[in-house]
């Protein structure tokens, strides 16, 4: 026999527990063993190509012995790459699933009632790579060197989970399959298990099987993760559940019970060392990752980057951890210590996001970050509840979308990527969604996309984070913080504009500031409300309460910076203004700031205050506007017109003054762009709703999410006469609908008609009465100057009379002496006028 040296190795992992199906080994006939001489462990080598160190000593065995009888059976194990020059594109994708995940079930399932997290997800996805060609199943052709090459699962250890949680949080797990099926439910009152008393379970379900089910769906990603590591393939899919990127370090969460994919970066980090030293989490699910977060927070070596929705706050998980301390999913948490800068969230405000959404935050920030730090190892923690279709996420991420993500990330750590499920409740959804994402991880190009311009709300919420990131990361290219150069000086736009804006409306229309006495003065709130001077008089009262102009600017394409030259201010608000004084309409305007600068403004970058808070000021501001002004004044009609926020503003005014809006309002008029949309109805008028409705008149953008919610019910008249605006932008809303018979001008005519008539008809009157019997008026004649020859200095003509009118000196008889205004005479040094030449 030959020496050992030259012996052939068969690698064993004693921890992998054989499947359902058959045991699987990753090592090929042709492989031979040589030492390594930096580490003294064995290195493979196939075809004269080193191929990655193996895990563990190995177990040698003889030449003549044959191979066939040792390596496992299984059709669609794993295949060496088909060329050695092209090692990846040769190379198989992985695929971790195993049935028994399915046990996992709630412990008295109602059949009429099924939980989100259905065991059925799972092998949908596996039906649908095998209907697709993409797995193999028996009974089927193949398997082919083309089909994803299956990966056993196996049980976690103890050892391994204590890497992220507790051994706490393990030994509770564990008495789980001791539990009878009546002590882990209660009747009526959700579950009855406790993990931290009194503190009951969060979103999960438990049965005797989930100790097993949540062993294997953690193992599965630490053999999925260990395979790519290996080279055994080119990437995996791992097709594990229950999920786990909201399990935390000694609490179960939202359906998980083990943090799967920290798990498998915290064991490979470890027993790869510096091939696996850096690794990146792509974390695509709809909700955050709290457990993927807290377990990685302080560590550089692992870079987090979550694109999920958040509502400001306001969607799961809002309360993160079990001390119920304010959720961390926002875009302020980046990390600490040495690992600032290392966790990245993407908080989407808004639901309906969709594949453009997503591609612009992987082009703007999650491409340029990870291609920065240069990872070893992509996980991505694939959650498809963002899919099209899904109930609990509200996003329309498509196949395609997914796709191209997919695409790009593979691009980074040498193309070694693991995919790990982790939500996705609608079964049709995750398994189109999967296919797309499987089919381009074996290299398949990804469909065309159907729309690539991004919602505005996305633009804001991905530039938001570019803002916040780029302190860590000089590749996003963001203009550096602007405190420090303005610490001598500065003052913010929006109160030069309002200046400006007072300026104006002085010189065109006389309008001066309305005294406002708010308990948060500040100079954001000076010039705030302006009034033409004739509020007080008996005519119609137009009150608009708008948010400040938009700034339009092109910046510098190389240096990023905005100049003035190149920059504009639309202000559509005031052209409504210029229209109702043009109609003899009063006028009051109040700005709504989107921030209040205080008066030790420290020239730091500031979000918008919150749509909840502006709409609480500008309601006190118009109340506070009704009491003083409005109320005690003559006005004909009263019309409110508000935009955004003054839409909220004008509608909780009425519902909190019912009679008086009533009796008070002609009508109310809005315009709602990107702001919930407030109804209303009153719990003590029930006929608040319908006066609302004929006394209204409100305009939506076509893009706000009414319409999704409304778009198979009519609408119900406590929304107001609500019209679909082919518009998203609020400029464009105002021009569009300003004019034409169904515009807001239109209807102010309309509401207005009798007192014009009866105006015009008083203006007839007066001119008749005041005009001169049979005399022209002055401005038929012209006024010529006469030089006077004797005093050397010019004078004006006399008027021309008739002889009966005009006594001797002529003067007419019985009148004082009187000459034309003053304005048609030249006057002397003196001020005195002069006489004229006779």
């Amino acid at each position: 026999m030959e020496s050992e040296e030259n012996a052939d190795v068969l690698m064993h992992d004693g921890d992998i527990l054989a499947s359902t199906e058959q045991f699987t080994q990753f090592t090929a006939p042709s492989v031979v063993s040589e030492p390594d001489t930096e580490n003294g462990t064995l290195i493979g080598t196939h075809n004269g190509q080193r191929s990655p160190v193996l895990k563990g000593a190995g177990l040698k065995i003889a030449q003549s012995q044959s191979l066939d009888q040792l390596l496992d059976p299984r059709p669609d194990r794993p295949r060496p790459a088909k060329f050695a020059n092209l090692p990846y594109s040769s190379a198989q994708t992985g695929l971790v699933y195993d049935v028994r995940m399915r046990f996992h079930v709630e412990p008295i399932p109602v059949e009429l009632d099924m939980h989100p997290e259905d065991p059925r997800r799972i092998h949908a996805i596996f039906e649908a790579f095998v209907h697709a060609g993409l797995a193999w199943a028996k009974g089927s052709d193949g398997p082919t060197s083309y089909h994803m090459g299956r990966i056993d699962a196996r049980e976690v250890t103890k050892e391994e989970v204590c890497l992220v949680h507790t051994e706490r949080h393990w030994d509770w797990i564990q008495t789980l399959s001791s539990k009878a099926p009546h002590e882990l439910v209660a009747e009526g009152d959700g579950p009855l298990l406790m993990q931290h008393p009194p503190h009951k379970l969060d979103s999960v379900y438990a049965s005797s099987n989930t100790p097993f089910c949540a062993a294997l769906s953690a193992g599965g990603a630490i053999e999925a993760c260990r395979a790519v590591m290996l080279g055994k393939v080119k990437n995996v899919f791992a097709v594990i559940r229950p999920p786990g990127h909201h399990a935390e370090r000694e609490d179960v969460k939202g359906f998980c019970f083990y943090d799967n994919v920290s798990i498998a970066t915290k064991v490979c980090q470890r027993e790869f060392g510096e091939r696996c030293r850096k690794v990146l989490i792509l974390d695509w699910d709809v909700h955050h990752g709290n457990g993927i977060q807290q377990a990685n927070y302080d560590d550089p070596n692992v870079l987090y980057i979550s694109l999920h929705l958040n509502q400001d706050n306001g969607f799961y998980p809002e309360g993160s951890y079990r001390d119920r301390r304010h959720a961390y999913g926002d875009h302020l948490h980046c990390g600490s210590g040495a690992a600032l800068g290392t966790n990245v969230n993407i908080p989407w405000r808004k639901s309906a996001m969709g594949d453009a959404d997503y591609i612009y935050a992987f082009q703007q920030v999650v491409m340029p970050i990870a291609t920065e730090f240069n990872p070893d190892l992509v996980i991505i923690a694939a959650g498809f509840d963002a899919a099209e279709g899904d109930m609990l996420g509200g996003c329309v991420v498509t196949p395609a979308g997914y796709a191209h993500m997919t695409h790009m990330l593979m691009s980074l750590a040498n193309g070694k990527l693991a995919v790990c499920l982790e939500g996705g409740y609608n079964l049709d959804s995750i398994a189109r969604s999967a296919c797309a994402v499987g089919r381009t991880m074996m290299g398949e190009p990804p469909d065309r996309l159907v729309s690539t311009e991004p919602t505005k709300s996305g633009i804001d919420d991905v530039k938001r984070v570019v803002r916040q990131q780029s302190k860590f990361w000089p590749g996003l290219l963001h203009p550096n913080d602007l405190s420090e150069r303005l610490a001598m000086h500065g003052e913010r736009m929006h109160d030069v504009v309002r200046k400006w804006q007072a300026t104006t409306l002085w010189e065109e229309h006389e309008m001066t500031p309305l005294f406002v006495h708010h308990q948060l003065l500040s100079k954001s709130f000076e010039n705030q409300v302006l009034a033409t001077p004739n509020y007080m008089e008996a005519r119609p009262l137009l009150i608009i309460l708008h948010d400040p102009p938009e700034l339009l600017a092109t910046p510098d394409p190389r240096t990023g910076k905005v100049e003035l030259h190149n920059t504009w201010l639309t202000d559509i608000v005031k052209t409504y203004v210029d229209w109702a004084v043009k109609h003899d309409f009063a006028v009051i305007d109040v700005n709504l700031p989107k921030h209040l600068t205080s008066d030790d403004d420290d020239a730091e970058h500031e979000d918008t205050d919150s749509v909840d808070f502006r709409t609480r000021e500008a309601t006190q501001l118009l109340t506070y506007l009704w009491d003083n002004y409005v109320e005690i004044n003559e006005s004909t009609h009263v019309f409110l017109m508000g935009t955004n926020t003054g839409h909220g503003a004008i509608v909780a005014f009425i519902k909190a003054n019912e009679e008086r809006a009533r009796a008070g309002i002609t009508r109310a008029i809005s315009f709602v762009e990107d702001v919930p949309f407030q109804t209303c109805r009153s719990a003590t008028d029930e006929d608040l709703d319908r006066w609302y409705y004929l006394h209204s008149l409100v305009f939506v953008a076509k893009s706000h999410n009414l319409w999704e919610f409304t778009k198979n019910n009519k609408l119900k008249k406590r929304y107001g006469h609500v019209f679909k605006s082919p518009e998203e932008a609020m400029s464009d809303m105002l021009h569009a609908h300003k004019e034409g018979p169904d515009g807001a001008t239109a209807n102010l005519l309309r509401d207005t008609a009798a007192w014009r008539a009866q105006k015009l008809a008083r203006r007839d009157e007066q001119t008749a009465e005041s005009e001169p019997v049979r005399r022209p008026p002055i401005g038929n004649f012209a006024i010529s100057p006469v030089k006077n020859t004797a005093s050397n200095q010019t004078s004006s003509p006399r008027l021309p009379a008739s002889s009966g009118d005009l006594a001797s000196n002529g003067r007419r008889a019985g009148s004082p002496q009187k000459g034309p205004p003053i304005s048609n005479f030249a006057l002397p040094r003196n001020g005195t006028p002069r006489s004229p030449a006779r």
